[in-house]
């Protein structure tokens, strides 16, 4: 059971491939509250993006359970697709297609999945392409843009489904790096309006100055968790002290 301030608890989650070979992930239990934004960091293939990836489903677990508002998405008779509109996700490449304008890419999921209105969608879609400094791109198409302008229409594409929660996967690992600093402002504008985060990143700093709990994982385990202070400045396994000297 989840308390009234969490958003989303995870119990011993497992995530097995090559028939039980590899372990992405080996028993994971924490959980996200309402407003918080929690940082995942680690080295690659430490199972970080699976993680990510599971708590929408896009990666079927093979063990544990997933609650998100007090329902279990691993349930087979949940309606997934119901929760994923809750949970906007943004991926390291920005999946926009590629045929339709800026703002049809945006419009088109609140129309088709939530009923929208073309008018309420699109004046939606204007606000918050507005909001990132976009919103003259509208008639653009996605190869019109730099990738730092793509990722930040992704983020409210994303935010054009009003979702509960955002789910960022390494969205700046793609980006060159002169386009990092607009896509990070984005998201720390979300993250000063208490939006619920959960974002996988090799940005130490962003990490340090937005997170209110950093994860760090590693061989499919959540080796230590904590605040950023207790982590980047006092943190007490040796393996995270390794990871950090060489990332910071």
């Amino acid at each position: 059971m989840t308390t009234d301030s969490t958003l989303i608890k995870v119990i011993n989650l497992e995530k097995h491939f090559a028939g039980g070979k590899v372990k992405a992930l080996d028993g994971i239990s924490t959980e996200m509250r309402k407003g918080e934004v929690v940082v995942v960091i680690g080295p690659s293939g430490s199972g970080k993006s699976t993680f990510l990836r599971c708590l929408n489903l896009l990666e079927v677990p093979t063990g544990g359970s997933i609650l998100f508002e007090n329902e279990d998405l691993t349930d087979r008779n949940v309606d997934i697709n119901r929760h994923r509109q809750k949970m906007g996700m943004v991926f390291q490449h920005f999946n926009l297609f590629p045929h339709m304008t800026i703002l049809r890419n945006m419009t088109i999921a609140p129309i088709k999945l939530q009923g929208k209105s073309p008018e309420e969608a699109e004046k939606y879609a204007m606000t918050l392409l507005e909001r990132v400094g976009l919103g003259h791109r509208a008639g653009a198409y996605p190869s019109q843009l730099s990738g730092g302008q793509k990722q930040r229409v992704a983020i409210v594409r994303a935010l054009c489904m009003k979702p509960e929660v955002m789910l960022f996967d390494e969205p700046t690992s793609a980006l060159d790096p002169e386009m990092v600093g607009e896509v990070l402002d984005v998201m720390k504008s979300l993250a000063r309006e208490s939006m619920t985060m959960v974002v996988v990143t090799h940005e130490m700093g962003f990490a340090r100055e937005v997170s209110d709990r950093v994860l760090f994982m590693d061989e499919g385990i959540i080796y230590e968790e904590g605040t950023p202070e207790q982590i980047f400045n006092n943190s007490q396994r040796i393996r995270t002290k390794e990871f950090l000297s060489k990332v910071l």
